[in-house]
């Protein structure tokens, strides 16, 4: 019997033993491709040498110092690289450990920014149904996925959840992508208006959205309706790059194709690459500025932010993606594997929708091409489908609850960034056999 508190106590794991670029081996000297990247977290595969060797530097100089008491010139060097390539306005890094950590930083920044300017009835939060921005309750509560909050519900803060923009389900029959942007951001200042702008704090969104949609990009121009109504009413944006941040959708940052910037960025998962648990929110120069000339201290930390050896991690990630070219190929090996996708999958009767940006991709699965029916939750399709996926040698992350929390279901695809053309083609058949494997056995 295991004494590990795993996440279901019902199901026996296969146990990794081993990375091997973009596969991992279990005890029994299977190979998977690990064409989700865990959790959209290794784009840079298992066992890179120089992101090895640059944390076992750093734990050989120094593994960790408290930030209460110290910097340290990983950490600062680290930050430096990240403000250099963040969008516009972007000034410093507050380092945590993971993406949960991250947006929790974010909420507490725009709140306490609002009590430094004097605006201290600002505290109601906006974002959208559908979307997932962690597990801690802060973020939980910001999430807007109905199955993931209820049973915590009484421990949640009360945040108002808009319409995500989610083209494939509720685009209206005649409607524009630019109608369907311009609705949206109505719907958005519609609901400022109703909490009363003057105590609206901030708006929170993915700009490509990952786990509880799979890889649902927004029309042309949605974010930046989105980014004119809150600077209209002065309240912040938030983009969560957790999951679509760091090169994953074929830019550095998700937000640079949208062509905005935010007050706020969480990043994580890709940051590090699985290599160290390392995540980051990163801090324009108003929100700075306001604390620095108000109380002149951040009333939030944990034991391990600006952790050396994570950061260390971090930078080393970073350098190898830009100095390997790994953004370019990204969109390379994005577009080769939509087109493979397209390929073994777009007529089949079973696959509503298949979208997503660089290397996150994702396919919806349905009862019925032409009305969209989504299949029974009790089937649990998405389930079934990630054991036969396993057992074909493939890693992927099938969701279910893509509609409401309850039905519909997804596979979210985020490989690593290393992939060889044949990997492509791997993942693609794999897939396909385990889609109509698990469905037979429906």
């Amino acid at each position: 019997m295991s004494h590990v508190f795993h996440r279901s106590l019902t199901q026996r794991y296969p146990t990794a033993i081993q990375g091997d670029g973009p596969y991992l081996i279990d005890s029994d000297n299977r190979r998977y491709l690990d064409a989700s990247g865990g959790a959209a977290v290794s784009c840079l595969g298992h066992s890179d040498p120089e992101v090895i060797e640059a944390i076992r530097k750093q734990v050989g100089q120094l593994a960790y110092a408290h930030t209460s008491f110290f910097t340290t010139s990983v950490m600062e060097e680290l930050a430096d690289f990240l403000v250099a390539r963040a969008p516009e306005g972007i000034d410093s890094v507050y380092f945590v450990s993971g993406g949960s950590e991250a947006i929790e930083a974010a909420l507490k920044l725009a709140r306490q920014y609002f009590v430094e300017i004097g605006q201290p009835q600002r505290k109601h939060l906006i974002a959208r149904r559908q979307s997932y921005h962690g597990n801690t309750l802060g973020a939980l509560a910001t999430g807007g996925n109905e199955w993931r909050r209820k049973q915590f519900e009484p421990l949640l803060i009360g945040v108002s959840h808009v319409s995500p923009c989610y083209a494939y389900r509720e685009q209206q029959a005649g409607e524009s992508g630019e109608a369907m942007g311009v609705r949206l951001a109505a719907e958005l200042e519609a609901e400022i208006l109703r909490l009363g702008a003057e105590n609206v704090m901030a708006f929170v969104a993915e700009p490509v959205v990952g786990a509880t949609l799979g890889a649902v990009t927004a029309v042309p121009g949605y974010f930046k309706r989105i980014r004119e109504v809150c600077d209209r009413h002065g309240v912040l944006l938030i983009l969560d790059e957790v999951m679509c941040g760091m090169g994953r959708t074929g830019t550095l940052f998700a937000a640079e194709q949208e062509g905005i910037t935010a007050d706020l960025i969480t990043v994580a998962k890709g940051l590090g690459a699985g290599y160290q648990p390392i995540g980051a929110t990163l801090v324009s120069q108003k929100i700075r500025d306001a604390i620095a000339n108000g109380s002149g201290f951040f009333q939030h930390g944990h034991t391990y932010i600006g952790h050396a050896t994570a950061c260390a991690a971090a930078l080393a990630v970073q350098k190898a993606i830009e100095s390997r070219g790994l953004l370019a190929r990204v969109n390379q090996l994005g577009d080769g594997l939509r087109a493979r996708l397209q390929g073994s999958l777009g007529d089949h009767p079973h696959v509503g929708d298949i979208r997503g940006r660089g290397l996150f991709q994702g396919i919806e699965l349905v009862a019925d091409r032409d009305s969209k029916a989504a299949f029974d939750p009790a089937l649990k399709l998405h389930a079934k489908l990630k054991q036969a996926a396993m057992a074909e040698g493939l890693m992927c992350y099938p969701m279910g609850g893509t509609l409401d929390g309850q039905r519909g279901d997804h596979i979210l695809l985020a490989p690593p960034f290393i992939l060889e053309d044949h990997h492509l083609d791997e993942i693609a058949g794999k897939l396909l056999t385990a889609i109509n494997t698990t469905l037979k056995k429906l």
